[in-house]
């Protein structure tokens, strides 16, 4: 098998698993969060700087890549690794929430979803099949099965008949995915908020005995209160000994939550998206460098953080850079933003270590300004 999942131990405190992931480009230590590369880069990181952050694995977006370069031209430059010159591990979403996104511009049916570009309005369609051939092509370890991301609200009947077809399009993305021996396909259950849906989806697609499972519909507008109930509802039902992913998620004190619950991977566009608007995540909690205040403030961004940012730049000078629309300093706050949530997950791993992760969650929170009632970011 591509992807598989080693349990080191479980948090005495919380019940968190701490544990390995195996997949053909290298080992991710769970549980991890990954940043979000949707065109083949992390916005305006290099490999290198990754690396130099300890980020495990990246995630990347099927249907960004087949508009643009072109799955085929991928192949042909030896996969998406070699293309973005990363040897780590990669994760490719399946199109599907970006398409359902879409819903101006879509048409569901039982074959797949008609739709068009957002790039140029060309008329496409997009299927179980076509995701796998997409996936296989870019060749990443970790790929997702094409499923549909309801919205929230919705109801009961709509969710109940959407995750009905995810699961039959999961059974046909396993009949078309071409590389099981170097490619773990992952499922995704859906449900939305009603816990016997999530049930009886957990149970239809743990039947298929897939490598790993995401948990998806959640982090959509929902209530946090919400997300965390429909996790635990969920994640008991899932193997203990596969990768449970949950989508979209990447606040801190979610990621922190999340664990808790026994989730094993992140990933979102949080960190990178807000980076670019001038906010940080620190240690006392969140920065806007734009703010007149760090003006004259020629302290480091996080006085607790020992990233490349934080090290070697004032908050005084990346409120100039950020203020004046330079792209180093979108550099630096995205730098800092993705080194701060892999060190969080790195103390969140020793935490489970040391049979202590409820304490590391009080004093985090603690120290970043939250309360279990706040949405953090």
């Amino acid at each position: 098998m591509a992807v598989t999942y080693e349990l080191i131990k479980t948090c005495k405190q919380t019940g968190a698993r701490l544990g390995r992931v195996h997949t053909p480009h290298g080992v991710i230590e769970t549980p991890a969060f990954m940043p979000v590369g949707t065109q083949a880069t992390v916005k305006t990181m290099s490999p290198e700087e990754l690396k130099q952050m300890d980020a495990h694995i990246i995630l990347s977006n099927t249907y960004h890549l087949w508009l643009r370069p072109g799955h085929e031209l991928i192949a042909k430059a030896g996969g998406l690794h070699r293309f973005m010159n990363w040897d780590r591990p990669i994760l490719t979403d399946s199109g599907g929430f970006q398409v359902f996104s879409l819903s101006n511009m879509r048409k569901i049916r039982e074959e797949g979803v008609d739709f068009r570009s957002h790039l140029n309005g060309d008329k496409l369609f997009l299927s179980p099949e076509k995701a796998m051939e997409i996936q296989n092509a870019l060749g990443s370890d970790i790929m997702m099965a094409f499923d549909e991301c309801p919205p929230y609200p919705a109801e009961y009947d709509y969710i109940k008949q959407s995750l009905e077809r995810t699961t039959r399009w999961a059974e046909r993305c396993l009949k078309a995915h071409a590389r099981p021996g170097d490619q773990g396909l992952f499922a995704i259950v859906q449900g939305g908020m009603h816990a016997d849906l999530r049930r009886q989806s957990a149970a239809d697609l743990t039947s298929l005995d897939f490598p790993g499972y995401a948990i998806g519909g959640l982090s959509v507008g929902e209530p946090k209160h919400l997300m965390y109930e429909v996790l635990e509802e969920t994640v008991p039902l899932l193997p203990s000994n596969k990768p449970r992913y949950l989508m979209g998620v990447g606040s801190p004190d979610a990621l922190l939550d999340g664990a808790i619950r026994g989730i094993d991977m992140f990933d979102c566009v949080l960190p990178t998206r807000i980076a670019r608007n001038g906010t940080t995540m620190t240690s006392q909690g969140r920065v806007n460098i734009r703010n007149a205040k760090y003006t004259e403030d020629f302290g480091p961004l996080d006085p607790e953080c020992s990233c490349y940012t934080c090290r070697n730049y004032s908050r005084a000078y990346l409120r100039h850079l950020i203020k004046a629309d330079e792209t180093f300093g979108i550099r630096l706050t995205t730098y800092h933003n993705l080194h701060f949530l892999l060190e969080m997950m790195r103390g969140v791993r020793q935490a489970i270590q040391d049979d202590r992760l409820l304490d590391f969650r009080n004093e985090f929170f603690t120290m970043y300004g939250l309360h279990d009632n706040e949405k953090g970011f």
